[in-house]
């Protein structure tokens, strides 16, 4: 991707003060809820405000954390992300602009475990403002569901009392904080 594109400012993940979770049903009675500990990436928008915004993001699979070191193992194995083999997830957007305490549908393509679909999420942009250190910040609010057999992520064990262990369906939620870029002289 490149670093400016005509009109465009690049913002820059601020990964302190970001997070991106997940959530899926446990043996269809209760959730269990996870997240990534490293993850970059980076908008593209005008200063003023553009009819035109790009996005990507890129989390590392190994970076899961469940707060249990057995099943996060498990979720890193070739029954699940296969992190060997497919050792990130990508993110990619190109949409239109969006004002500050709006809302709005997020197309993009998400990348999991080798297989790219189209999916659309829901984006709430949170506003600007400059942090005490002069830094501009943007913020946003990424929620969705997708299901995780579409990105042919389908283990699972049937139970006694009928039904299976895990859902498929797979809650998304990222808190994105963003720096603006200085421009290069």
């Amino acid at each position: 991707m490149e670093k400016e594109v005509t009109g465009l400012r690049t913002w820059t993940l601020d990964k302190s003060h970001s997070e991106i979770h997940f959530r899926i049903r446990h043996m269809m009675i209760s959730w269990v809820s996870g997240f990534f500990t490293d993850f970059d990436g980076q908008f593209e928008f005008s200063d003023e405000g553009s009819s035109r915004i790009k996005a990507s993001l890129t989390i590392r699979v190994d970076s899961l954390s469940t707060g249990n070191t057995n099943r996060d193992e498990h979720l890193r194995s070739i029954d699940f992300f296969d992190a060997g083999q497919y050792p990130d997830i990508h993110f990619e957007s190109e949409f239109s602009g969006i004002e500050a305490g709006s809302r709005q549908k997020l197309p993009g393509k998400l990348s999991i475990h080798g297989i790219t679909r189209d999916v659309e999420l829901d984006l709430e942009f949170s506003g600007q403002g400059r942090d005490p250190s002069g830094n501009e910040k943007a913020g946003f609010s990424i929620t969705g569901k997708i299901n995780r057999k579409n990105f042919d992520i389908s283990w699972n064990a049937p139970l006694e009392t009928g039904g299976v262990l895990i859902g498929e369906e797979v809650q998304i939620r990222a808190e994105l904080q963003l720096v603006k870029n200085l421009p290069e002289n």
